[in-house]
């Protein structure tokens, strides 16, 4: 006699696991632009010094991501993501005592960024490789709103926090979430439904996909992971589609965690908009943005991900090209605007994004080559950053940082609609 099936499917108890860890993790990286004031200010240092981890974090977090998922593969997002938390969660305790600019460097900009890149959306992505058959851009829409939840819940209470006890205690209470979040995935999370006795959600029914399995998931390339991570570029990056996936990309994170993320708070503050005002902007753009991403996956799911990610990346930019003049002391009717239509779609190029990834190069090595598109989003990230900062300093404005930013977006609307689909199933490339 069979043992009853479960009235809720383990798939959903794991994925409720990771959403929380991707949200903890996010506010390592939404909160970066709240902190530079405080730092400075407390310290002495320079915008350039306080900037520059915040792009060292980003551009080493990016990276790390497609060995992090080619090391899920071997070991686990169970192991692997835990021991992440916990280092990201002792890393962030040691900076509460830091004086110096290089231990900021240090703790924040590399060991942070690298804990945090295996807690990037790649997680999330071989997760729902593993465990869903059915639902695939709304699970993986679902994850990508979990980092603009953290935006939401985060940005406006660190901002708060370091207006009011100040920025130790803001990053006190982000450090014991994440150590709680290591504690709690250890405890929750498997590595493969077998492992708790059921199928991936959706097998067999109609409209699922083959859902990874531990035999399809570990061939003889993926057991040493750093080759693996490595083989999965090289062998790829001459692919068109390799090549629009990781330029598009990188702008995505060029025109989201590289300038808004981190040059929004300074920038309004330029309009003599009070910081705590500018980080409820942003908080009010995580929650347009966790709507977006989720009707994003459900799109997804049904409409072809180019078009989709062509529509986005051309409403980033328009929405960009304004942003200047809509900046003043208070919150006006066209920056309202502003914040819903940037809002809608600042994560939603995500779930068109990973079942791209799907399509051209197969379920079997989409979630690392997604972590080397992830890491192209990161490096832009940091690169936008930079040269954000450094044409603020040169001009004394961010005019032509919007300018070029914008410029970029609408570049990338026009270069996802050159990608061809596949003709017939994908053959994997062998690592």
């Amino acid at each position: 006699m069979s043992s009853p099936r479960p009235r809720i499917h383990p798939a959903w108890l794991v994925a409720a696991v990771t959403l929380v860890c991707l949200l903890v993790a996010s506010a390592f990286r939404s909160s970066a632009g709240v902190l530079l004031q405080p730092l400075e200010d407390e310290f002495g240092w320079s915008r350039a010094a306080t900037s520059g981890a915040a792009s060292l974090n980003l551009v080493v977090y990016g990276p790390a991501a497609p060995f992090a998922a080619a090391v899920m593969e071997l070991w686990g997002p169970r192991r692997t993501v835990s021991a992440s938390l916990l280092v990201v969660g002792l890393a962030a305790v040691a900076s509460l005592f830091m004086d110096q600019a290089w231990q900021l460097w240090l703790l924040w900009g590399l060991v942070i960024g690298l804990g945090t890149g295996a807690l990037a959306l790649t997680f999330g992505a071989i997760v729902a490789n593993r465990w869903f058959a059915r639902h695939l851009g709304l699970v993986t829409g679902a994850f990508s709103a979990a980092t603009a939840a953290g935006q939401v819940l985060f940005v406006p209470v660190v901002a708060q926090a370091v207006a009011g006890p100040g920025w130790r205690v803001a990053v006190g209470t982000i450090a014991a979430l994440t150590l709680l979040c290591a504690v709690l995935c250890w405890r929750v999370v498997r590595d493969w439904p077998g492992q708790a006795g059921v199928e991936a959600l959706g097998t067999g029914r109609p409209g699922s996909v083959p859902a990874a399995q531990p035999t399809d998931e570990c061939p003889r390339g993926l057991r040493e992971p750093l080759r693996s991570a490595v083989s999965a570029l090289t062998r790829n990056w001459r692919r068109p589609a390799m090549v629009i996936l990781l330029v598009s990309f990188a702008i995505c994170g060029w025109s989201t965690n590289g300038i808004i993320q981190t040059h929004f708070v300074p920038a309004a503050h330029d309009h003599s908009m009070p910081a705590t005002t500018a980080a409820g902007v942003i908080g009010l753009i995580g929650i347009f943005d966790v709507l977006g991403t989720v009707a994003s996956g459900w799109l997804t799911d049904r409409y072809d991900p180019r078009w989709l990610l062509a529509v986005y990346y051309g409403l980033r930019g328009l929405s960009l090209i304004p942003i200047n003049q809509m900046l003043e002391a208070h919150m006006t009717p066209a920056l309202w605007l502003f914040v819903v239509f940037y809002g809608l779609d600042w994560t939603a190029t995500v779930p068109p994004t990973i079942a791209l990834c799907r399509e051209h190069f197969g379920i079997r090595r989409s979630g690392v080559v997604f972590g080397w598109v992830y890491a192209a989003h990161m490096v832009g990230a940091g690169l936008g950053a930079s040269v954000s900062g450094l044409l603020r300093s040169a001009d004394g404005t961010y005019t032509r940082a919007w300018m070029l930013t914008a410029a970029l977006c609408l570049g990338a609307a026009v270069l996802v609609l050159l990608d061809r689909r596949p003709r017939g199933p994908v053959t994997a490339t062998p690592a």
